[in-house]
């Protein structure tokens, strides 16, 4: 019974002895995986870190630039640029516009993307907004940009002054090279472009060789857009393919003033008819005045019901993969009928 007690005590001590060795070779791993897992997290926090921190050179309108690799607060001047850099996938935190000459569809569609948009008064620039934006990278059009507006908006954060206007061929590719899109760009540029095509052929099917005015009605005057005026005279007598009447075919400035004793001898089969928006901006007097003019009465596009408003953000601010889109319907739904 002795002997029987003692081997039990023995058996008892080695199971206590595995179990400890069992215990702390666990306990050991615990230890390791989560050293090994503050390791990793530690180097995943780093590397994130170094590509935030990645910078690069690019050429804009007024030289070089450094900019962040991967802007955090990517603050857009220019909403049509925001619009052309989001159909390529790249998402800015902020962008800045003026109501009056927006796009009706635009806020929403920034809202749809999730970014965040600022009014702003036209043709004014608030260097303090931009302060409290802390933005990591600005990004405007840089032609036509003055040198001074360039360098204030320099000390606000580094600033691509894209070397293009607003037009999609020309900005687009540039956008496209800076954030790594050219594929996307060419993708996105080849279907505009076979969308255009098919909106052509209709208004060519439509229409013929009919002439068509672009009209605008200001405040004190009266201009045309001219068909080798480049700007949207491209989208319209290019993109488009209209025939302008026979007696502005040359004029090569975007609107050129004119007085209604003129319009007789324009006097286009259709009229796209513009009443300028601007703010603080009076064009009533003006469109009466046009209205009632015996002139503007006689005008084969008058009489035969062809006049159809054109809004100054549709062909001004309102271009893109969207918002051209946009513009090629509401042509080829007028023409068309």
């Amino acid at each position: 019974m002795a002997l029987r007690l003692k081997g039990l005590g023995v058996l008892l001590i080695v199971v206590l002895l595995l179990a400890a060795c069992s215990y702390q070779t666990a306990n050991d791993q615990v230890e390791a995986g989560s050293a090994g897992a503050q390791t990793e997290v530690a180097t995943s926090t780093q590397t994130e870190s170094a590509a935030t921190n990645e910078v690069k050179v690019v050429h804009d309108q007024f030289g070089e630039v450094t900019i962040p690799v991967h802007p955090q607060n990517l603050v857009v001047l220019n909403s049509i640029y925001a619009e052309y850099l989001i159909e390529m996938g790249v998402i800015p935190q902020v962008v800045l516009y003026a109501p009056e000459v927006e796009a009706e569809y635009r806020p929403a569609y920034f809202k749809e993307h999730g970014v965040k948009t600022i009014e702003i008064d036209q043709y004014q620039m608030n260097y303090e907004q931009l302060l409290d934006l802390s933005p990591d990278l600005i990004l405007t059009a840089g032609e036509g940009m003055e040198q001074g507006i360039y360098n204030e908006l320099s000390k606000v954060a580094p600033t691509v002054a894209l070397d293009a206007n607003s037009e999609m061929d020309r900005a687009m590719p540039k956008l496209a090279a800076i954030f790594e899109k050219t594929k996307e760009s060419e993708q996105i540029l080849a279907k505009f472009d076979e969308q255009a095509k098919q909106a052509k052929e209709k208004i060519a099917t439509a229409i013929g060789d009919k002439t068509v005015l672009v009209l605008r009605v200001e405040q004190n005057r009266y201009r045309y857009m001219g068909p080798k005026g480049g700007n949207s005279s491209l989208f319209f007598y290019d993109l488009l393919g209209l025939k302008s009447p026979e007696a502005i075919k040359d004029a090569d400035v975007w609107f050129n003033p004119f007085s209604l004793e003129f319009l007789p001898e324009m006097n286009p089969d259709y009229i796209f008819l513009e009443d300028r928006t601007l703010k603080g901006y009076d064009t009533k007097e003006s469109m009466e005045n046009l209205k009632q003019s015996k002139i503007w009465a006689n005008l084969k596009a008058v009489k035969n019901n062809h006049v159809f408003p054109l809004e100054t953000s549709a062909f001004t601010s309102g271009v893109g993969p969207i918002g051209s889109v946009k513009l090629m319907d509401y042509v080829v739904e007028k023409l068309g009928q």
